[in-house]
């Protein structure tokens, strides 16, 4: 997985060490609330340890998901994402799309502070590929806002993916 680095930011693969900062992260219910069809906050570290290592299995040289972390003192912050998004369907497990989704989410105490939309921008502006999309939730104000700030496209409501109506964006504008 290709490092990345802003002004304030580094973007690395996850490691193995970081499993306690993903527990903290992840078992949180105002971090998870807004994560897939069905929110789960993690337990353990085996479980953190297990989502490190499905993280770091989406690394394809363009796909990947990383560590977003503060360039002055290399302190987590959260994870960024860039992977193949599931189609909605009747059977499971749900099949990918063939469209790519971009995504994030942070620790609490890192919100409000733009390193969302400054590690999403980092991403968008390798341009790994011609169009990425973006799906929240409806009520989720603070990720449709990120995905007005990186300048994406409000496509309207979708249940395309994942099996649930998300609002949908795009880098692409509408055709």
């Amino acid at each position: 997985m290709r490092e990345l680095t802003s002004d304030r930011l580094r973007l690395r693969e996850w490691r193995a060490d970081d499993a306690p900062f993903v527990l903290d992260m992840c078992s949180r219910w105002e971090v998870q609330r807004y994560i897939g069809a069905a929110p789960r906050m993690l337990t353990d570290l085996d479980d953190a340890r297990a989502t490190i290592a499905r993280w770091r299995s989406h690394d394809d040289g363009t796909h990947g998901v990383w560590s977003v972390r503060r360039r002055e003192d290399d302190a987590p912050l959260g994870t960024l994402l860039l992977i193949g998004i599931l189609a909605s369907g009747p059977d499971l497990p749900l099949q990918p799309s063939g469209e790519t989704e971009i995504g994030w989410y942070l620790h609490p105490d890192a919100w409000g502070r733009g390193y969302a939309t400054e590690a999403a921008d980092l991403v968008l502006r390798q341009g790994f590929f011609d169009e990425v999309i973006a799906v929240t939730y409806p009520q989720n104000a603070a990720s449709r806002a990120v995905c007005t700030r990186l300048g994406m496209h409000h496509l309207g409501p979708t249940d395309r993916y994942y099996n649930m109506t998300c609002e949908l964006f795009s880098t692409t504008p509408p055709q």
